[in-house]
């Protein structure tokens, strides 16, 4: 499998769906009274909560706001952009 294969059906879309799970993780919080662990909403938690859970413990809330999944769109945004983009090191190589 060369890399630009990769890049384009797996690398890329893996990477563009923790995004949008992590965007859907900051509107949930707009909701507290939502219960996370009941479905369907577990299927947005668990994934995004094994990044979460130990950022939280580096960057605690500011101001009752957890900013953590912000963090995480932010990094993954780089991380596709850098990778996967049109001048991603991925694309480069091939």
């Amino acid at each position: 499998m060369t890399s630009d294969i990769f890049a384009t059906w797996v690398l890329g879309p893996l990477l563009g769906t923790f995004i949008f799970l992590f965007i859907f993780r900051i509107i949930l919080t707009w909701y507290p009274q939502i219960e996370l662990a009941k479905f369907p909403f577990n299927w947005i938690t668990f994934p995004t909560e094994i990044f979460l859970s130990p950022s939280r413990k580096i960057i605690p809330p500011i101001g009752g706001v957890d900013i953590t999944p912000v963090i995480w769109v932010g990094i993954f945004s780089l991380l596709r952009e850098l990778l996967v983009g049109q001048q991603g090191l991925l694309r480069i190589l091939t």
